[in-house]
This record gives structure tokens, C-alpha cells and sequence, in this order.
């Protein structure tokens, strides 16, 4: 007796709940709990997303999103957007705008929805087109509940199901359904939801309430690895007319390369006689892949030309060697067509690229990835070429694809595997100068730059700056240093070692500050660290660094004639789990001082309670970086 009277409280509480949601107090801003307007810029009151699977080509998704906007950072909470091409069709779309008191004041209809063009700015052609709601406030809050339908009839791309979908957002109520009308076989994985008020109503039935909103910090993860989330895929599927197997990565590498890639490596047999011609006489498959690498940046441009099927099948490469341009697809596809034509093996490869470092899940085949890259298997390692960029070393990742999981699509299927990470030792900063400090406390320098890996990225390209962008670029990199005139500047960039080398004479007025006779100046002229991490009363979320590096300085400084140090900072040397930090200042025959510093910071994934100790460890560096010489009259 007693559990069924908890089974009945259970259920009356969930339908309080769930008639809350669809009552007319779900409209009122009044009534949000103050918890989850605490670290919000929007409250999502009430959302049910329903995907009806209706047969191997088709699918209709259903949503109804109520969302309150506390403030101008809200807006972009709303969602009231869909987008639309030849296999998305909006059946129906609507807003209601509400005051803070849930009176409605405004309604849209979908005629009323702004209708545009989807084209990136650098895209020669798209065929997605996006409605959206444009409606601008005269108070908040306000809130807005949004309603669409819309049918799929390509099944690769499932709609999954992210509660959360940013910083500063709190979730009242958010529901998610799929209905296998047609039986199709599917497969589903859960992330993250361990942490969060979510129930499992069914296998394929969520729902999450009351989860506050989350304040970005400093170092965090990316969000969509913190954040739950369910991901489905079909594991039959159509696109675009053409069926697909998903089983599993082998699978879907095998579907790409049947049906995306065969048959679109036709190059005209000129063509095939100019490359041979060129790598004629080279037997290492390497360097004929340097060259050929070479011959497709210096005969192609990158431009964005998302269509075929799904926006996913690459142009024929015999059409991007007549036109001379492409998307990353065609480019990496003509780029593996002319290494066949010289014996040299290449994969198509799937990855996520950007800044932060995001893996193609290896555990959940399904559509993924958002770029294209080539891999030359090698030996040692696999070699992987940024086929859009006229201007990267051969086999330079770094940056843009490095360090993450990226799909092979071999003729024998799919298959995960990693891209090169640049630790601490590949990507180096050593800055070198020769400084002639004066009696006044101005000085002339000579100062050289060389990077690689990492942060070779960083600083490429100043070099195809004009002449005034490149000294506004050193004006701004060395901020510290005051009354800074740039003079003469020469630049190399080695491609072959990766090594980009920066030569700059340059001199600054009163660098160093005058107190009577003493002459007092900081000694790190060129390389300081002066950011300290955010502090937090107490972290939320775990931290990680994304990229290792290593910066090795030394600076020669002539010291004024007659001046002589009365003081300066004893060397110091730091060690802890997140890298390492030492300087010393030694003083050298004929009047002159060295400045040497080696700073490390090593890549890694940190529960938040490091947060602190990683903090100081910035803190100190900052703190040394500032370290002081005292010269006085002799």
C-alpha cells in the first residue's frame, strides 16, 4: 500500500509539472523560479521536441519552445529559426510574443517570418535558405513561444536532443520524444546526463527540468562535451535519394566511399602528364606528394559550394581542374586524384575543424564532421594535408585540425584515427635580441622571432601585410613598451622546416623610469606575460588547456657607460603539473646584462580544484615577468 501511494504522489507530481507546462503561467516572466533566473539571460519555460520517424526517407519533427528573455543577451535563446532546401520543408511555423505579465502582444505568422538566404560570405553557391523571427523589444522581460513542422525527407541528418544549448541559460521544463511509426532500426547514446534532473520516460522519451544556467569560466571544456545530450542515427538511412548503411564507422566509410566518392576522380590525362612530368625522377612518394601538394595551392583557390548530395558528394575533380576552384570536398577530392595519377595512396578524411579540438565521436557512427582534409599514410605517421589553404606547409596541422579524431574513408570502409599533436617541444617560441640601453632610459634593439607548430600559426601571414598593418601588429604585440617606433623589418618563412623567422630593429623613448641618479627598468622587455586567469570564489566546471607550448628567451642588454647595477631580482624557477617557468639575469663582461626565461605550458584535462593552483602558477609568472634592474652611477 505504501508504494503504490508513492507510485500515485510520483505521477501527480509529474502531471502538476507537465499542466504547469502547458498553462497559461508558463507565458507570465513573473513566475520563473528565482533559481533559474540566477546566471540566466533566458529562461526556457517549456519545450517538446517530437521526431516522428514515417519511413526510410522521411521524417517530421515537431517543436514547441516557450522561452522568457530576461535581458538583451537572451534574444539569441529564443530559436524561433528554421532553415529550408530541396529535402527540409516548413510545414507550418509560428511566434507569439507575450509581455511580462503573459498578455500577448504580438503574433507572426509564417508569411511574417524573415525569409534569407543561408550563403556564408564566402560561399559561391548554397541552396539553404533560413526563416527566422526578427523582433525587437521594447521592454523586458518578454517571452515568445515558438511552433514549427517541418519534414525531412533525407534521414541522415537526426535531429538530436540538447536540453542546455548555451551559457546563461536556465531550463524549466524541455521534453523529448521519437515515434518509430515506420519501425525503421535506429541507435541512440547518452552523454552527460548523470549531473543533470533528467528522466527517462521511455527509450526514446526524455525529459529534463529545473536545470539552473551555467556561467562561463575561464579554460572550460568545450560546451558540447559538457553538456547531456542524446545523439540518434538511422542505422538504414537515405540521402538525397541515395541509401546508406550505419552499422558502425566501417560501414559508414564504406557508404561515403561507394556512393559520395567513386566515380569523381576523373582528371583529364594532360593533366596526368603534367604531374607525372614534374615528379619525374623523385622515388620517395613524400617529396612527389611535396610536390604535387605545391602544384594544387598554386593552381587552386578555396570557395564554399555546399551542394550534391546532402552538400556532403565532392565536385568532379576534373571540373575543379578546369575551374581551379572548389569547397574543402572538391579540393581534397582533386588533391587525392592527382596523387594517384603519381603512385602516392591519400584518404578522404573527415573532421571537425576549428580552434578548439573536437573529436568525431568513435564510439557512435552517424553524420559528423563540418571540413575535409587528405591523409597520405606514412611509415611513422600519417600525414595530413589542408587542401583550402594556399599558403600551409606541406603536412601542417596545427591550429585547425591538429590533435582530434578524423574519419579515413578507405575503399574498404571507414576508419577513426588521430591527427598530429604538437606538444610543448614542437611548438617553440624563441625570441632572441640585442637591446643598447642609453642614460635616459631609452633604448635600441635588434629583435628576432622564431616559431614553429603552434604557434608557427600564431604569427604566420604578417608577411603578406602591408607595410603600416605590419607595424600596427608590433605596435600591438609589444603594448608594453612605451613611445615604440618600428623600423626595419624582414621576415622568412621556411616552409620546408615550418619555421617562421621575424627580424625587427625597433627603439623606444624613457623605457626605463628615472629616480635621482638611479636608472630602473624591467629587463623582459619582448615576450611578457600579463593576463592572470579570471579568480573564482568557488569553480563550477572542470578546465582544460587545449595546446602545449615552449617560449625560450634571451636578451643581450648594453648597459649606458657609467651606469652599474646597485640591484636586481634573484633567478626563480617553478615546476608544477601544468608546465614550468625559470629566469635568471646574469651580468656579462663589458657592461652588459643577459636576460634568459623558459616558459612551458603543457596540454591537459583538469578537475576544477586545480583551477586554483593553476591560477597561481599564472600569477607568478606574471609577477616575475615584471622583475626589476636598478642601475646607479659608477
Amino acid at each position: 500500500m505504501p508504494q503504490l501511494k508513492f507510485k500515485l504522489l510520483s505521477l501527480t507530481l509529474f502531471l502538476s509539472v507537465f499542466s504547469f507546462s502547458q498553462s497559461s503561467d508558463v507565458y507570465n516572466a513573473l513566475v520563473v523560479p528565482v533559481e533559474l533566473k540566477e546566471k540566466a539571460n533566458a529562461v526556457v519555460r517549456y519545450q517538446k521536441k517530437t521526431v516522428e520517424i514515417l519511413g526510410l526517407d522521411k521524417i517530421k519533427v515537431t517543436n514547441k519552445r516557450v522561452t522568457t528573455v530576461l535581458n538583451k543577451s537572451g534574444k539569441k535563446h529564443v530559436n524561433a529559426y528554421a532553415y529550408y532546401d530541396g529535402t527540409r520543408d516548413i510545414q507550418a511555423m509560428e511566434a507569439h510574443i507575450y509581455d511580462a505579465f503573459g498578455k500577448e502582444i504580438k503574433k507572426y505568422k509564417k508569411r511574417d517570418f524573415v525569409d534569407a538566404s543561408a550563403v556564408s560570405d564566402f560561399s559561391i553557391y548554397e541552396d539553404d535558405r533560413v526563416k527566422y523571427l526578427d523582433y525587437i523589444p521594447l521592454n523586458y522581460p518578454y517571452t515568445v513561444e515558438y511552433t514549427s513542422e517541418i519534414v525531412y525527407t533525407s534521414t541522415a541528418f537526426f535531429p538530436s536532443w540538447y536540453p542546455i544549448d548555451g551559457y546563461y541559460l536556465g531550463v524549466q521544463h524541455s521534453d523529448y520524444e521519437i515515434i518509430n511509426t515506420a519501425g525503421i532500426a535506429l541507435k541512440s547514446k547518452k552523454e552527460n546526463f548523470e549531473n543533470y534532473n533528467i528522466k527517462e520516460i521511455s527509450e526514446h522519451h526524455f525529459l529534463a527540468e529545473n536545470i539552473n544556467g551555467i556561467k562561463y569560466e575561464a579554460y572550460t571544456p568545450d560546451f558540447q562535451n559538457m553538456i547531456p545530450r542524446f545523439k540518434v542515427a538511422l542505422r538504414h538511412f537515405e540521402m538525397v535519394g541515395v541509401k546508406g548503411s550505419n552499422e558502425n564507422w566501417s560501414d559508414f566509410g564504406q557508404w561515403m566511399y561507394d556512393k559520395l566518392l567513386t566515380g569523381t576522380d576523373y582528371i583529364p590525362d594532360e593533366t596526368k602528364n603534367h604531374v607525372k612530368k614534374i615528379t619525374e625522377g623523385v622515388d620517395d612518394k613524400i617529396e612527389r606528394a611535396k610536390i604535387i601538394y605545391q602544384y594544387m595551392q598554386n593552381k587552386t583557390r578555396y570557395i564554399s559550394i555546399q551542394v550534391g548530395i546532402g552538400g556532403w558528394k565532392p565536385m568532379f575533380a576534373n571540373d575543379v581542374d578546369k575551374l581551379g576552384y572548389a569547397d574543402c570536398k572538391g579540393l581534397t577530392n582533386y588533391t587525392k586524384a592527382l596523387l594517384e595519377a603519381v603512385d602516392v595512396p591519400s584518404y578522404y578524411t573527415v573532421v571537425y575543424g576549428g580552434r578548439s579540438l573536437r573529436d568525431i565521436d568513435s564510439e557512435f557512427s552517424s553524420v559528423e564532421g563540418n571540413h575535409v582534409i587528405l591523409c597520405v599514410p606514412n611509415e611513422d605517421e600519417n600525414i595530413f594535408l589542408e587542401c583550402t589553404s594556399q599558403s600551409n606547409p606541406f603536412g601542417f596541422t596545427a591550429g585547425f585540425t591538429d590533435d582530434r579524431d578524423v574519419l579515413l574513408i578507405k575503399p574498404e570502409g571507414g576508419e577513426i584515427v588521430h591527427t598530429k599533436i604538437y606538444d610543448a617541444e614542437d611548438s617553440v617560441q624563441n625570441t632572441t635580441a640585442q637591446v643598447v640601453l642609453d642614460a635616459n632610459g631609452s633604448f635600441t634593439a635588434d629583435v628576432t622571432i622564431e616559431t614553429t607548430g603552434f604557434q608557427y600559426n600564431l604569427h604566420t601571414g604578417i608577411e603578406t601585410q602591408s607595410e603600416r598593418d605590419q607595424h600596427l601588429h608590433y605596435k600591438d604585440y609589444w603594448d608594453n613598451i612605451n613611445n615604440l617606433t618600428i623600423g626595419q623589418i624582414a621576415i622568412e618563412n621556411d616552409k620546408d622546416n615550418v619555421i617562421y623567422t621575424e627580424n625587427v630593429k625597433i627603439e623606444s623613448e624613457n623605457y626605463a623610469s628615472k629616480s635621482g641618479t638611479r636608472l630602473i627598468f624591467q629587463p623582459n622587455l619582448f615576450n611578457k606575460v600579463t593576463d592572470i586567469p579570471p579568480r573564482y570564489t568557488e569553480r563550477k566546471l572542470e578546465f582544460k588547456i587545449d595546446r602545449a607550448f615552449k617560449d625560450t628567451d634571451e636578451f643581450i642588454i648594453q648597459l649606458p657607460e657609467g651606469l652599474t647595477v646597485e640591484a636586481m631580482t634573484d633567478a626563480k624557477e617553478i615546476t608544477t603539473k601544468f608546465g614550468s617557468y625559470n629566469f635568471k639575469i646574469e651580468a656579462l663582461e663589458g657592461n652588459k646584462l643577459k636576460y634568459t626565461r623558459t616558459y612551458i605550458l603543457l596540454k591537459g584535462n583538469y578537475p576544477k580544484e586545480d583551477y586554483k593552483a593553476f591560477r597561481a602558477f599564472r600569477k607568478q609568472i606574471v609577477k616575475h615577468d615584471k622583475s626589476k634592474v636598478v642601475l646607479i652611477q659608477s
